[in-house]
């Protein structure tokens, strides 16, 4: 498979230059089985203009180190938040720049069973030969532990209870026992493994972690980001990573880009720049929501309309892409149209033309 034609390649593939200067100039002590000292997994994460390095993470610094130093110990990292606010991402970035592989990934769900976490069968194998290790498949989390690399596991809590509990012993005692190849076989973890979950805050009662689980993980929230600039910094650097795949010139206009971030955090504080009141909607309306829409009203602009960006494409897109889950949005969104979209609209075009078209889809 050609990995260049791929929609998304993972971290380490992405930014395999950058990593390669960081740890060409790496002279800080590592930790057992990291590729990178903890000093220069920061600098990956969080930028270092000095070696041409980029931000990826955008919020709390301090978090940044936190989760590092929680790698750092024996403890799991559980990274916990509201839907969009780049627990995934901040947890593909630390096992890429602390393992140099981000992809021993298991997907909580349902469906998931126990042996996702430790290991199964190839059923042909184990029919012809009995069990044996060319029979037994690994699991990421195997993997990981066999090789001293960070598993990552996403959605923890959508597993149900019996599975999440057969992670306690895998953090705890770092072994995975092996009885069907004989009374004492077992996989001991090499330096280097820790697991990071993570967990939505929406979704934290659908299957609730025991107590014994918690005590095995620090817990560590990621929040939407506070700084308006930052955040519209952020939309700005994913929106033209993401027009890099197309083939059409289609750059967002800063005073549209100001109408993206603004509608976003009005709806996500329930207050306006100017302290009016507005009502919250249900969705979550995540930073990756916002570049969602934006790169949508890119992409209506650039191949509809042919035309630059203007108020009226984020209008059209919003609807869409971000109000899914009651009914009761749509009229919340009215009424921010109706009240702070049009008093913005006095003294802004691309507000004006947001206005208009929003209320043309009423």
């Amino acid at each position: 498979m050609d990995v260049t034609n791929t929609q998304k390649q993972p971290a380490e593939r992405r930014y395999a230059e950058e990593l390669a200067r960081l740890k060409a100039e790496d002279r800080a002590p590592k930790p057992a089985g990291w590729q990178l000292s903890p000093r220069a997994v920061r600098r990956f994460i969080l930028g270092d203009p000095a070696l041409d390095v980029s931000r990826k993470f955008y919020g709390d610094d301090p978090l940044v180190d936190r989760c590092i130093v929680s790698l750092m110990g024996h403890q799991g990292l559980m990274l916990v938040g509201e839907p969009g606010t780049a627990k995934s991402l901040l947890s593909e970035l630390l096992a890429a720049a602390i393992s140099g592989n981000s992809l021993l990934v298991v997907q909580g769900s349902a469906g998931v069973i126990e042996d996702h976490l430790r290991y199964g069968w190839n059923y042909a194998l184990l029919l012809a030969e009995g069990p044996s290790e060319r029979a037994l498949v690994p699991s990421p989390i195997m993997n990981a532990m066999q090789d001293g690399k960070i598993a990552r596991i996403e959605e923890l809590t959508r597993c149900a209870p019996e599975v999440q509990d057969a992670m306690i012993s895998l953090l705890s005692e770092k072994t995975i026992a092996m009885p069907e190849l004989g009374a004492e076989r077992e996989l001991r973890a090499a330096r280097g493994f820790n697991v990071i979950a993570t967990a939505n805050l929406r979704d934290l009662g659908v299957n609730e972690m025991s107590s014994a689980l918690k005590r095995r993980f620090n817990f560590e929230t990621v929040s939407p980001i506070a700084d308006a600039a930052f955040e519209k910094e952020l939309i700005a650097k994913q929106l033209k990573e993401r027009m890099e795949d197309y083939d059409i010139e289609a750059e967002m206009p800063e005073e549209v880009l100001d109408v993206v971030v603004s509608v976003f955090r009005d709806l996500r504080t329930g207050r306006a720049e100017d302290g009016a009141v507005v009502a919250q909607p249900k969705s979550v309306m995540s930073t990756a929501e916002a570049v969602n829409v934006a790169h949508a009203a890119l992409l209506d602009a650039g191949y509809l309309s042919a035309e630059s960006p203007t108020g009226a494409h984020v209008a059209r897109q919003l609807g869409g892409v971000v109000f899914k889950d009651d009914a009761e949005d749509a009229r919340k969104l009215r009424a921010y149209v109706d009240t702070i979209a049009r008093a913005r609209g006095r003294r802004s075009r691309a507000w004006a033309s947001f206005h208009k078209a929003a209320k043309s889809d009423d």
